[in-house]
């Protein structure tokens, strides 16, 4: 077996059942000692590889080529610890954070609720971060040949009329290290955020931080191209008019889409009552309605990431067939394990 170490507690826990001895495996063929040191085992065919061959799934989208469409969402390697280690499982890109201007720990413990019967999460974290800089900082030297997503946010206690200056803060930190930038406006675990998806907010927020992106280009020698992270919980109408926004603003694509704080039913586990914003098998259906809307509203060309309830293969592609250009796994990984990045690829072309 090789060895795979991940410095990341959640990631370690998440997927350490997988690696230790493949899909199925039981969390208790991971040693104390393995746990504490963050390696786990990996049996050689669950790592396609450090470098994903790009010769028959490489995608090129917004001046970027990707190894393939399949990617790691942002939340599950939040500070950019194990980006190389995850990268060897086989993803095409991999997003960092949310990061945020200054370290915060996040919401108070417990925030996080596993829910088993419906393949679900339910989390109330709120963006605990090292800080975007520590973040870059770590990302300069990473091996993983794939492409880098970083997305940003702002601190808890930055007013929402000055958050502006937190995403500014952010771009400019990080825009060295990152292929493309997620302007996340869409957790609802910070207070308020949301409120930036109104185009009286989002509007003057995505010119500032595009302007900003101009004069950064000519010094890093390169264009990063900037998406945004929209809510599920969008009405339809919301939806519309977002997207006429999208359609005139220098924005080079969207993700589709975080978390809801609706409830789906039928959910069967109790901890469907916390608060926070669900994630998993329940919020597919809503994710891709909201990405069909998307894509009938933006045309054929306008890049979409697909993120929401990716928990087979047959809902990768429910996604691809929904008009996402690409796909982002974060639940779904952690209930059915590496394979399922192989399983997607497999029949999303």
């Amino acid at each position: 077996m090789a060895a795979l170490r991940l410095r990341n507690v959640f990631a370690r826990d998440a997927l350490a059942p997988y690696l230790a001895g493949g899909p199925g495996a039981s969390a208790g063929r991971v040693t104390g000692a393995q746990r504490d040191a963050g390696t786990v085992g990996v049996p050689a065919a669950a790592v396609p590889g450090g470098s994903p061959d790009t010769s028959a799934t490489g995608v090129g989208l917004m001046g970027l080529r990707f190894p393939n469409r399949v990617g790691l969402a942002a939340g599950f390697d939040k500070d950019g610890y194990d980006v190389d280690s995850l990268g060897r499982l086989g993803f095409g890109f991999i997003e960092v954070g949310t990061v945020t201007p200054r370290p915060q720990a996040g919401n108070p413990r417990p925030n996080l609720f596993r829910l088993v019967p419906d393949e679900a999460l339910v989390n109330r974290l709120g963006f605990n971060n090292e800080g975007a800089a520590a973040v870059a900082q770590r990302l300069e030297s990473r091996r993983y040949a794939g492409i880098l997503g970083v997305n940003i946010g702002k601190n808890f206690d930055t007013p929402l009329q000055k958050s502006g200056d937190d995403y500014m803060s952010c771009l400019r930190t990080v825009y060295g290290i990152a292929d493309y930038v997620t302007i996340n406006v869409s957790s609802p675990n910070t207070p308020g955020l949301r409120g930036l998806q109104d185009p009286g907010a989002l509007r003057p927020l995505l010119l500032e931080l595009a302007n900003l992106r101009e004069q950064l280009q000519p010094v890093h020698s390169k264009r990063v191209p900037l998406l945004v992270k929209l809510s599920p919980d969008l009405t339809d109408e919301q939806v519309a008019t977002v997207s006429r926004e999208l359609r005139e603003l220098p924005v080079d694509g969207i993700v589709a889409t975080n978390t809801t704080i609706s409830r789906p039913q039928p959910l069967k586990s109790a901890a469907a009552a916390e608060t926070g914003g669900l994630s998993g098998s329940p919020l597919h259906a809503r994710s891709i309605a909201v990405l069909r809307s998307l894509r009938a509203a933006l045309g054929p060309d306008f890049p979409i990431i697909g993120a929401g309830g990716i928990v087979s293969a047959e809902r990768g592609a429910a996604t691809r067939n929904a008009g996402a250009d690409l796909l982002q796994l974060y639940t779904g990984l952690i209930y059915r394990g590496p394979a399922l990045i192989r399983e997607v690829l497999a029949i999303v072309r």
